[in-house]
C-alpha cells in the first residue's frame, strides 16, 4: 500500500523509538539510516513517509517482532508520561487510541481509530490509519500493559492485504472494572 498525504506529519520521538527498540541499530538498519535518525528532534514534525519507510526497513531487515517492540517503545517514549494519569482502564485505551492517534500526528485526512466493541474482556478496534498494523499492536499492548489489562490483539483485516481498514480484536481475561473502566458498552 502506497500512502500519499503531503499534509501528514508525525512527532519525531515516534520515528526515534526504533534507535530504544534495536541494540544494533547501525547493524540492523545500516549507517545512512541511523544518520538519518540521529539528525532528527524529538519534538519536531516530520513527514509521515519518514516513519513509514522506517517500519518497512524494519520489518524487511528484523521481522515483524521487532515493529511490535518498537510500538511498545513507541508508547513509553511518545504517550505513557503524559497519558499515565489519565489512563487507569482498558477502556480508557480502547476509547483513547484516537486522541493518542492524532496527539502524534498532525495535518488532513490523517486516518483514525473507531470503536465497533466493546465489552467485558473483548474490544474491537477500527483503523484506517497509514501505520504499519504490528506498530500500532505493539502500542496497544504496551498501553493496555501499563493500566494492568494484558490482551491477546488478533488483527481480522487489514489495508496492506487491500481491505478497505484495519479491524484488531482485543481479548482479555480482565472483566471487571479495571478493563470497563465505567465505559459503556458498544
Amino acid at each position: 500500500m502506497t500512502y500519499r498525504n503531503p499534509t501528514h506529519e508525525t512527532i519525531g520521538s515516534d520515528i526515534l523509538a526504533v534507535l530504544h527498540t534495536l541494540k544494533y541499530p547501525d547493524q540492523v538498519l545500516g549507517e545512512a539510516w541511523v544518520a538519518r535518525l540521529r539528525s532528527l528532534e524529538p519534538t519536531q514534525w516530520y513527514p509521515i513517509e519518514t516513519l513509514l519507510e522506517l517500519l518497512q526497513a524494519l520489518a524487511k531487515k528484523a521481522g515483524h517482532a521487532s515493529v511490535v517492540q518498537m510500538g511498545r517503545q513507541l508508547f513509553r517514549d511518545s504517550h505513557q508520561k503524559r497519558l499515565t494519569p489519565d489512563l487507569k482502564s482498558g477502556g480508557d485505551v480502547v476509547f483513547g487510541i484516537d486522541a493518542m492517534y492524532h496527539h502524534a500526528n498532525r495535518g488532513k485526512d490523517l486516518g483514525g481509530w473507531k470503536v465497533m466493541r466493546f465489552a467485558p474482556g473483548v474490544a474491537v478496534l477500527r483503523k484506517t490509519t497509514p501505520h504499519h498494523c504490528a506498530l500500532e499492536e505493539g502500542i496497544l499492548h504496551e498501553a493496555l500493559h501499563t493500566v494492568g489489562t494484558e490482551a491477546l490483539i488478533v488483527q481480522s483485516t487489514c489495508m496492506q492485504r487491500g481491505d478497505a481498514h484495519c479491524e484488531f480484536e482485543i481479548r482479555s481475561s480482565v472483566r471487571d472494572e479495571r478493563w470497563l473502566g465505567g465505559h459503556p458498552l458498544v
